[in-house]
């Protein structure tokens, strides 16, 4: 093999599975493809990180992220924490705890699998306390159509609506309903929704797992048409964006596309997002890309904390403002949280992690308080929802 990545071994194992050949070399890739994962190593990484209280601290950068500014994760990385899909994930856990490794391989069959999935129950209250786990739900999506102003999106999500069957009801023009009626065009909306908000294509799709879902190559580009002509208002805002920060960098005037204001200053061109913070997009400056038109580019660190000039385009800087504008959003409410005396042990993405006393606030006040529109986005449509936990289970 000319690599050993997870895709091209995983490709392997299904083919010699289905020729029946091999099984020597079937095995090796096996506990090559087991063996293999990275996420298991947090838990040296977190032993590294407690401290003599027996927590770990200093996981969270603020404004890590160069251009959104939102947290950046340090350490454990609880960013990217792994996800659990066992439904006997307690009894797995126990299993652990008590060394019980033969007993894993016998009823799971992959222990670093198993071990995987276990690092974000690692992370536990102090004695007398939980956790309440809270979430901002599809907050990008619901960002992007409060900005672009897409009204059949605002009032799918208002009423309650799976976001994934409106979508496809909208593409296809028929009902589509989660296990019922048209179901199975609920699955391509996921895929569109996942992969075309930002202008992507066939590409971002592949990348999105449009394959891995069943989907064939030569229906992405009808897939991406039918995206796009359901939510004009989005493609219309993705190309007025980028259409005001080039004007913008070359006659120096102010302006805005909706709630989105356009600045230049100090050599620099300013995104004034709907809270009133700016991105920064230092010596902008306009270059042909690689398909021959004039594009927009701009200085920032690279690898290596290097300062390497960039390029953007509709669709990045629609993504870059509207992960600022969620990010705006989850730094409000946990304001909020801090003002009611909750304590904030962790937030990944749009997600707050809370450690309270037992019995001390319910699940729906805690969403209730992450649900309050700030005054800069009265109309928002934020729904947040919850769980309660003896330790940190899953990404919500």
């Amino acid at each position: 093999m000319d690599n050993l990545g997870k895709k091209d071994v995983s490709a392997l194992i299904a083919d010699l599975d289905k020729h029946s050949i091999d099984t020597e070399a079937l095995d090796m890739m096996k506990l090559r493809l087991q063996m293999a994962k990275s996420s298991v190593k947090k838990y040296q990484a977190a032993e590294r990180y407690i401290c003599t209280d027996g927590r770990a601290h200093g996981l969270f950068q603020f404004s890590g992220a160069n251009r959104t500014q939102r947290w950046a994760g340090r350490g454990i990385q609880l960013q990217n924490l792994p996800q659990n899909h066992i439904a006997t994930l307690d009894e797995a856990r126990d299993l652990v705890k008590l060394g019980c490794f033969d007993m894993i391989e016998v009823l799971y069959g992959n222990t670093p699998d198993i071990l995987s999935q276990l690092i974000r129950t690692m992370l536990i209250p102090k004695p007398g306390c939980e956790f309440i786990v809270a979430d901002f739900s599809a907050i990008e999506a619901r960002v992007l159509a409060w900005l672009a102003g897409e009204q059949w999106r605002l009032d799918a999500f208002k009423a309650g609506q799976d976001i994934y069957c409106a979508s496809a009801s909208q593409m296809f023009g028929v009902p589509v309903v989660k296990h019922g009626i048209n179901g199975e065009l609920r699955q391509k909306g996921k895929v569109a929704e996942l992969a075309c908000g930002y202008g992507g294509g066939s590409g971002a799709l592949i990348s999105m797992g449009a394959l891995d879902m069943g989907l064939k190559e030569d229906e992405l580009p009808d897939i991406i048409s039918s995206w796009r002509d359901a939510n004009p208002e989005i493609v219309k805002f993705w190309y007025a964006v980028e259409k005001a920060a080039i004007e913008t960098v070359k006659d120096h005037n102010d302006r805005s596309v909706g709630r989105i204001g356009f600045q230049f200053s100090a050599n620099t061109l300013w995104i004034v997002l709907p809270s009133g913070r700016r991105l920064a997009y230092i010596k902008p400056r306009l270059q042909p890309n690689r398909f021959g038109r004039m594009a927009l580019t701009f200085e920032g660190l690279g690898a290596n904390n290097k300062w390497v000039r960039g390029e953007t385009y509709s669709g990045k800087l629609t993504e870059n403002i509207t992960q600022a504008t969620a990010r705006d959003l989850l730094a409000e409410a946990m304001w909020r949280m801090e003002r009611a005396g909750l304590d904030i042990v962790g937030h990944v993405h749009d997600e707050v992690i809370l450690e309270v006393p037992k019995g001390s606030i319910t699940v729906d006040a805690v969403c209730g308080i992450m649900n309050e529109n700030p005054p800069w986005c009265p109309d928002a449509p934020l729904s947040a929802a919850g769980y309660l936990a003896e330790s940190y289970y899953f990404k919500d």
